[in-house]
């Protein structure tokens, strides 16, 4: 019975690229079906393989070790990169379809430093084997295919290239989780962070980095909105443990929170509105704590994106070049004439150009911009309102005062 990898992936196009890859890497490659069990390879079982495993357990086997990496490899999202019982490296890649795992591809073994005889040694007294077999274990390691880490990081990425559109299902899936993982790894340093300030509970919920979101989703800075949405996730999650009900609660606190921004930044209120119905809708059938997150995640880009919709097609990616030179530019002395050179316009053409595609002036939207950053630093009390002003590009406290309460109704006191 043919196995169900070469039901969705022509076994002849895997051997060719199999072969291929050896004769230019000259590492051994095989593939596995989802059992860890080889299918195909290239290149020979090395000796030092060979005596080792004449030591190894049956309930410690290869097959085992590789299936378990193999799954391990889909769940990351990416290549992973592995030590097998005798301390040697392998790379593997999943083949899968639909998130599931139909069977892999592993490259290895290999060393990434010398031999060391004290980690021979301490294998021997883990497996029991004796010192003459330690011996030709130690003289055959060094025939072994040696890379440096670099180098591994670039075989890794050569088996992502030629393998990660095998299967077009797969693949989708193979980079949501990707996504999904690096998600919940910035997700888990911000819950590290808290637990590791003393003040954490007289601190109270970080408000500061909550308008910071907002100041940075209404300047379409996509990924500092990311950043900063899972540091807040991280808050909940330390304050409310993982309960997936009070988190449900909050996401949609998050999600009311975004659409606002939104529409505050020129997005129309019937786009917020489907975002807002269809990030409901999905709430109602997620059921872990990733999916959830990643789904608020994905809003995030979402909301940013329907706020830029607006501008005309033809100059979409100038004006939001603009934009974004803004958002990281603008507490400094930034002009008119900086933008238009930083996007290669005319001062004059640029200017009448964003006037068209914003619905505001350079001078506005640069004003709109400062006010957002500085309702943020306000909230500290160790900033004077001077402090604050200057940090945000403002000169003079009094034009400062005039601009804020232009945007807000409140002098920068009344606001703090």
């Amino acid at each position: 019975m043919q196995p169900l990898l070469y039901d969705i992936i022509d076994r002849h196009h895997l051997h060719n690229m199999l072969e291929t890859f050896y004769q230019c890497i000259n590492l051994p490659i095989q593939i596995l079906n989802e059992k860890g069990e080889i299918l195909d390879s290239f290149g020979q079982t090395h000796a030092y393989c060979r005596i080792f495993k004449k030591f190894l357990p049956v309930n410690e086997s290869c097959m085992k070790l590789h299936a378990n990496a193999s799954k391990l490899a889909m769940s990351l999202g990416e290549a992973y990169i592995f030590s097998c019982h005798s301390n040697l490296n392998h790379i593997v890649f999943p083949l899968s379809n639909n998130n599931i795992l139909l069977g892999s591809i592993l490259a290895g073994p290999f060393m990434m430093d010398q031999p060391d005889s004290l980690t021979l040694s301490n294998l021997g007294k883990k497996y029991s084997i004796p010192t003459t077999s330690l011996l030709e274990m130690y003289e055959e390691a060094d025939t072994l295919p040696m890379f440096e880490p670099a180098r591994v990081t670039y075989i890794s990425r050569l088996l992502y290239y030629m393998c990660s559109g095998l299967v077009t299902d797969g693949r989708n899936q193979f980079v949501l989780n990707h996504n999904k993982f690096l998600q919940q790894s910035e997700i888990n340093e911000s819950i590290q962070t808290y637990k590791a300030s003393a003040n954490i509970n007289n601190k109270g919920y970080p408000y500061d980095k909550e308008k910071a979101l907002i100041t940075k989703l209404k300047t379409g800075d996509t990924e500092s909105s990311k950043e900063l949405l899972n540091d807040l996730l991280g808050y909940v999650f330390f304050a409310e443990g993982s309960n997936l009900e009070i988190v449900k609660t909050r996401s949609l606190e998050l999600c009311s929170l975004l659409s606002r921004a939104a529409i505050e930044g020129g997005a129309t209120s019937d786009s917020v509105l489907k975002i807002n119905n269809q990030f409901l809708r999905s709430l109602q059938s997620i059921n872990t704590l990733d999916d959830l997150c990643y789904q608020l995640q994905e809003s995030v880009e979402v909301f940013t994106q329907c706020m830029f919709n607006y501008i005309p097609t033809k100059n979409n990616e100038i004006i939001k070049e603009a934009i974004r030179y803004i958002s990281q530019t603008f507490a400094g002395n930034l002009t008119l004439e900086d933008v238009a050179s930083h996007v290669h316009l005319n001062p004059a053409y640029f200017s009448t150009l964003f006037k068209q595609s914003t619905g505001s002036s350079f001078k506005e939207y640069l004003n709109m911009v400062r006010i957002e950053e500085s309702k943020r630093l306000l909230i500290n009390p160790e900033y004077s309102i001077i402090d604050v002003a200057m940090a945000v590009g403002f000169m003079d406290q009094s034009y400062f005062s005039k601009v804020f309460k232009k945007y807000t109704g409140l002098t920068p006191k009344q606001y703090r």
